[in-house]
């Protein structure tokens, strides 16, 4: 399912869906949300349009791309309906365009992008670069937990990333090298001790990827200089990654005001695609 506010931003996802369905045999379907909260003859207007553009899109996605492809025009708040007829659809895949990085900048939270991912039951891509083929290497986040486990059978199951290079990466936190510093322990044994460190971290994380369903080529644990979401960031251009993978933990309540520090500052600033997994319960807290 491909969400579309028929910007350039959207054109981006839907030419993402088209090169998926190609690859993988799934169906599009194009959806658009014309937000209800306003006075009723706009809301004709919009619709209308909308009616007429998704039906252009649809025809030269089936016509041009050789492509199974419908549509649907939900009448709803932008964020509310795109997510819940991503879940009622059951939808294998929600792939929506990026935000609007020069006006938002830090401002994430709070957009449409932002609401919709921390309240899909399914798993979302943000197709953030311009689609080119398909995904070569995938740098998949990951923090020994069941979240990881998760994102990486969704990646298997999608079919996504088939024959694309996997990379398994952690971000590790060592709090005592800011002691060992304070303390002026000499530069060569603050690096002998991160580099224990992040050969042991390796080897657990070479341990956890034998649990994956995706068996990666490369299991890489560095240590997080800053935030770790910075970090996969930073491994990602390393390792000439076009997509990132990340699982979150379930949430509900107030605790679902955020969406998690890593994976928003992933989506925040990241210029290629970025797979959200939710787990596998999400869908049953709607």
């Amino acid at each position: 399912m491909v969400a579309t506010d028929f910007s350039t931003r959207s054109d981006r996802a839907l030419r993402r869906a088209t090169l998926l369905a190609r690859q993988t045999g799934a169906l599009i379907s194009i959806l658009h949300v014309v937000d209800s909260d306003r006075p009723e003859y706009l809301v004709s207007l919009d619709r209308a349009a909308a009616e007429k553009a998704l039906a252009e899109l649809s025809q030269t996605i089936r016509h041009v791309d050789g492509l199974p492809c419908d549509y649907r025009l939900v009448l709803a708040d932008p964020f509310e309906g795109i997510a819940a007829t991503a879940r009622s659809q059951k939808a294998d895949l929600l792939v929506i365009g990026p935000h609007r990085r020069q006006i938002l900048r830090d401002a994430f939270v709070g957009t449409t992008a932002d609401r919709v991912i921390r309240h899909s039951a399914v798993p979302v891509l943000m197709a953030n670069a311009s689609p080119l083929g398909p995904y070569r290497r995938v740098l998949a986040a990951s923090d020994l937990s069941q979240p990881s486990v998760d994102a990486a059978a969704a990646l298997k199951r999608l079919g996504m990333a088939s024959g694309a290079e996997l990379t398994l990466f952690q971000a590790i936190d060592i709090p005592e090298v800011a002691l060992m510093m304070r303390a002026t322990t000499p530069p060569h044994e603050i690096n002998f001790h991160i580099e224990k460190r992040e050969a042991a971290a390796t080897e657990d994380l070479h341990a956890f990827a034998g649990a994956l369903p995706l068996s990666p080529r490369h299991c890489i644990a560095r240590m997080a200089e800053g935030k770790p979401g910075v970090a996969i960031l930073q491994a990602s251009v390393k390792a000439e990654a076009d997509l990132i993978v990340i699982g979150t933990r379930g949430q509900s309540g107030l605790a679902r005001l955020l969406l998690g520090s890593v994976a928003e500052a992933v989506l925040r600033s990241a210029t290629i695609d970025v797979l959200v997994v939710p787990p596998p319960d999400q869908a049953d807290e709607g």
